[in-house]
């Protein structure tokens, strides 16, 4: 029996993104963000009720700043006094899960998807999904890019605009581009 291109992506294989259940649920998960942006602050509260709906595990003192975006939502988990700023984005083609009390500043992207480096391949949509598991306690500077496969450890910082493509020991501080350890 062939796997769907969904299994594929929860799997962590090769998959073809220009797939019409994938494109269903990204599309679903646009209305739920849409939602979230547009709805006034005041009853939006800490997160619009269909992003709420959308996500994977959400604890009920997470707070989530408009604007934001994700893919699919349903790959991300959010625990317990997490807070994400504005315009934080999460390419969420695999599981994204940010421990409690981590703090993501205004523009943090979290990318899950790489494209294959065969252009053919590329341009027919394929490209493989691996997570992005961020620890308790983690502070993400505004402007950071965490790419996809990377583990954060708890009490981590990321500075401003770094770029992390490798995991962060806990407790340690990372700056730059590529991100690398602030001695």
């Amino acid at each position: 029996m062939t796997k769907s291109e969904r299994e594929k992506m929860a799997a962590g294989e090769w998959y073809a993104c220009l797939d019409p259940e994938l494109d269903a649920m990204r599309a679903a998960a646009r209305r739920a963000v849409h939602q979230h942006n547009t709805m006034p602050p005041d009853q939006r509260g800490r997160m619009a009720p269909a992003l709420e709906a959308l996500l994977a595990a959400v604890a009920e003192d997470v707070f989530i700043e408009a604007p934001f975006h994700c893919s699919y939502g349903v790959n991300i988990k959010l625990g317990a006094g997490v807070y994400l700023n504005a315009g934080c984005t999460i390419l969420d083609s695999a599981s994204v899960a940010i421990g409690e009390g981590s703090m993501l500043g205004p523009g943090v992207h979290i990318y899950c998807a790489e494209h294959h480096k065969d252009v053919a391949l590329r341009r027919a949509g394929l490209e493989i999904a691996r997570p992005v598991t961020i620890g308790k306690d983690v502070w993400i500077g505004g402007g950071a890019i965490i790419l996809a496969g990377v583990t954060i450890g708890d009490g981590a910082i990321v500075g401003a605009g770094a770029v992390v493509a490798k995991g962060v020991a806990p407790g340690v501080t990372v700056v730059g581009n590529p991100a690398r350890l602030l001695r």
